[in-house]
């Protein structure tokens, strides 16, 4: 097994891009593995950030979302806003550290306003 190229932060030469870098130029890894890597130095003895670059030659088209996927995707947002304990649709994502809606994590405020 070989070691993979490392780069200083910001000085990875043309060829090479992040998952996010593909993914704004509609391109997606494409099952390639991971061509080399960037590190970005930290203080204190802290071991440093590492980010995984990918081959821009090798990389695939994002595939394109069929109606199925469309869907599945409603779904999901749909199950995000449902509050598990009144079961009405929120209006907005459920956040994961009150569990429900806002109105059934704190009955007491909505009767005093």
């Amino acid at each position: 097994m070989s070691a993979l190229p490392v780069f200083r932060w910001h000085l990875a030469p043309d060829g090479y891009a992040t998952r996010r870098q593909l993914r704004a130029c509609d391109l997606r890894p494409g099952g390639q593995g991971v061509a080399a890597q960037l590190e970005r130095p930290r203080r204190r003895g802290r071991p440093p950030l590492v980010a995984y670059l990918y081959r821009v030659d090798l990389a695939k088209p994002v595939r394109p979302m069929t109606p199925a996927r469309w869907a599945a995707l409603a779904k999901a947002n749909a199950a995000r806003r449902t509050c598990p304990a009144c079961r009405r649709d929120a209006g907005y994502v459920i956040p994961p550290t009150l569990g429900t809606c806002v109105t059934c994590a704190y009955p007491e405020e909505q009767r005093v306003a």
